[in-house]
């Protein structure tokens, strides 16, 4: 049996095997896990044969329509963000605008990613009104006790009931998506995050002979564990006297370290070097010889793949999906709480001489890379598009409406509002109005396909 759908969609033109559009709030040159996960994906599935097309807000000046390597296009929209770089919801506001993208890009599957993204909701709504195939990605972590926790897990709950897949960057993460969202299992997978190894080659030379340099890198806010850094920094210090301290990033906390600094007199022997950008990230690390995590909660960890790349000894709290990132001869885990930490920390600095930079480098490229994460992902797309379900607008109120009792009704208002703009504006603008854009993205041969793959 076929599933029904609302509106005819377009087919992959051109030679290319699907056109993606990637939609969240989250990208350059905002710097972090999200948007290094999208451009870094984006540039693998181009290589492996799809258009990709990529939508977030307007970042200062950088609005309109820009494009990255290799002929990767942006819209930057005009809406403005309202805090920690996610606009203010609208539910219809941005309708018009991704309609007209949808058809002039000639796109046949949308991708959403992150949970905090209101973009991302709203895209995965609107497609879905539209009848287009539709994946999420889930990048975070969530509880389900605080009132910040229950609001965005209603939220998710809503905009994943029509999804077709999911995705989640750990295991982890994926039995939490499935509880909060309530979710089947058999769509959501687990595909984690990579690195490209290659830009976070060791070098030893950049260490300080004598010494025993810890380095962190994070947004300095209360989730990467800054308050256990502020009691575990002065602690090390005094117990090791050829042990310094670099940390990197920007945030509310930095001020709490500052006059932690000051307070312990440790100006000497810990450094803050401010917000760092991921071209930049590579110079620090190698500065190191151990690397410390003590986020609080975590989907995956980017950054310990990155110091583990770069040839670091890693030592992280076991929260979320990190446990499930490193070996064991790479990473000291360690509960989210200073004893632990120090313990963990202690461990490392004797074990940090078993390290050889070299051999963890080409271990952990031989982990995480991004052409097999792109392969592991065409593959969720190719599930999205064969699924076979009634998508039919009744179908998906039937969807809606088992988000709740109240608030699934209020669920299939929206829906219904939605289907009847979107009607309006296939009257006031048809499609056929819409001039299809020109693509600079040239389709891969098979034979230079199957060459990347390999």
């Amino acid at each position: 049996m076929k599933s029904t759908s609302q509106c005819s969609l377009p087919t992959a033109c051109g030679g290319f095997k699907h056109s993606i559009l990637m939609v969240s709030d989250f990208l350059y040159p905002n710097a972090g896990g999200v948007e290094n996960h999208i451009y870094q994906l984006s540039q693998c599935l181009m290589s492996r044969g799809h258009k990709v097309v990529i939508l977030t807000h307007c970042y200062g000046e950088r609005s309109g329509v820009r494009y990255l390597t290799n002929g990767l296009k942006v819209y930057y929209a005009p809406r403005q963000p309202v805090y920690c770089q996610v606009t203010l919801p609208t539910i219809f506001g941005g309708f018009r605008l991704l309609r007209v993208i949808l058809i002039r890009e000639g796109i046949t599957l949308v991708h959403a990613h992150q949970a905090f993204s209101v973009m991302g909701h709203e895209a995965i709504l609107q497609a879905r009104t539209m009848g287009y195939k539709v994946v999420f990605t889930d990048h975070s972590l969530f509880g389900f006790a605080d009132a910040s926790s229950i609001l965005t897990n209603k939220v998710l709950k809503f905009s994943l009931a029509d999804v077709h897949e999911v995705i989640c960057v750990s295991h982890t993460s994926k039995e939490n998506t499935v509880l909060r969202a309530c979710l089947s299992p058999y769509h959501v997978w687990a595909i984690p995050n990579a690195v490209d190894a290659s830009q976070f080659k060791p070098d030893v030379s950049k260490r300080r002979p004598g010494r025993l340099t810890i380095v962190a890198l994070s947004r300095l806010v209360y989730r990467k564990g800054i308050d256990l850094l502020v009691v575990i920094i002065p602690e090390m210090c005094y117990r090791y006297p050829q042990v310094d301290f670099v940390i990197g990033g920007g945030g509310p906390k930095a001020d709490l370290l500052k006059k932690m600094i000051a307070e312990e007199g440790l100006e000497s022997r810990v450094e803050m070097v401010g917000p760092v950008p991921h071209e930049k990230a590579r110079d620090l690390l190698v500065r190191g010889d151990i690397f410390i995590n003590a986020s609080l909660t975590e989907a995956f960890c980017m950054a310990i793949v990155e110091a583990a790349a770069a040839g670091l000894m890693v030592v992280s709290t076991a929260v979320g999906g990190v446990p499930e990132v490193l070996p064991d001869g790479m990473v000291v885990l360690a509960e989210p709480n200073p004893d632990s930490l120090l313990a963990a920390l202690e461990e490392a600095v004797l074990l940090v001489h078993t390290v050889d930079p070299l051999l963890q480098h080409q271990q952990v490229h031989s982990f995480y890379n991004w052409p097999r994460i792109a392969a592991r992902t065409e593959k969720v797309y190719e599930a999205a598009v064969s699924t076979w379900r009634d998508d039919s607008l009744m179908g998906r109120f039937c969807r809606y409406y088992q988000c709740g009792c109240w608030f699934g009704k209020i669920c299939c208002c929206v829906a219904a509002v939605l289907h009847l703009y979107w009607k309006w504006l296939e009257a006031v603008c048809p499609r056929t109005d819409i001039e299809i854009a020109v693509s600079f993205q040239r389709p891969i041969p098979d034979t230079a396909r199957t060459l990347s793959t390999d």
